[in-house]
């Protein structure tokens, strides 16, 4: 810990900074939180409130969480690398057998345990943004699947599938399961993507995301909203998957070939 002059307190930001510094270098590593609030205010002359201000400021930068009553621990965080560029591209990698898609395929590949929450699907009217991508008229119904994709047990994506109601009605894209088809549900029922639009943007969490994502409410770090529009070989929209995730579990890798 740096020293100070005699009687010199630190500020909260001060404080934060240097548990910061002391943290990546895996100084609480052996026991996983930080020392207790008594022996923190003793060691950088401060008081109980100062020190909770840098604690809270140490879980806005994700680097802390909290539990009531049993102190401050290390965040650790093991993220993915999700390979955007092969993602529901050429020989899909469904295994329908195992009821594994393409999407817990490529986590496998990383020696990673994927699973997927009941995907819930409702039909709604689509918000401005799904109509736009969509190309339907505001105020369209729209049919909307929604999953929760997991990742060694923990929330890693949200992944809400929409698709225009003549395409998903009456097909098992409104059965509320996991539904694994070789080659992917659209083109078993006749639309298949022969075209996809990304987009990306980060922002951060809705109270929703947060609470599904089991994201600690007094972090500020961003998810990414990753939008893939699937066109089918008409040119039209078929599908609009809106994934959102965390910034600090998900790595997006594109790898680009030259021609």
């Amino acid at each position: 810990m740096t020293s100070r002059p005699r009687g010199q307190r630190w500020s909260a930001q001060e404080i934060a900074e240097a548990l910061r510094r002391r943290i990546q270098e895996g100084e609480f590593a052996a026991s996983g939180q930080l020392p207790s609030t008594r022996q923190l205010v003793a060691e950088y002359n401060t008081s109980a409130e100062t020190l909770r201000q840098a604690v809270m400021k140490l879980k806005s930068w994700g680097v802390v969480t909290s539990q009531q009553g049993k102190g401050v621990f290390i965040r650790v965080i093991d993220p993915i690398e999700w390979p955007i560029h092969a993602f529901e591209r050429g020989s899909r990698r469904d295994d329908p057998a195992r009821g594994v898609d393409d999407w817990k395929a490529s986590i496998e590949e990383l020696g990673r345990v994927p699973s997927q929450d009941t995907p819930v699907v409702t039909v709604e009217r689509a918000p401005d943004d799904i109509a736009t991508w969509l190309e339907l008229e505001p105020g369209t119904f729209a049919v909307a699947r929604r999953r929760l994709r997991r990742v060694d047990g923990v929330p890693f994506q949200l992944a809400d599938s929409w698709f225009p109601m003549e395409i998903a009605m009456n097909s098992p894209l409104m059965e509320e399961r996991d539904v694994t088809m070789a080659g992917g549900i659209l083109k078993n029922i006749g639309h298949p993507q022969v075209r996809r639009r990304h987009m990306q943007r980060a922002w951060l969490p809705t109270d929703q995301e947060t609470q599904r994502l089991e994201l600690d409410p007094d972090a500020t770090n961003p998810v990414i909203r990753y939008v893939i529009v699937g066109f089918g070989a008409s040119g039209t929209p078929v599908r609009c998957m809106v994934t959102i995730a965390p910034g600090d579990r998900n790595i997006l890798i594109y790898d680009d070939y030259e021609e």
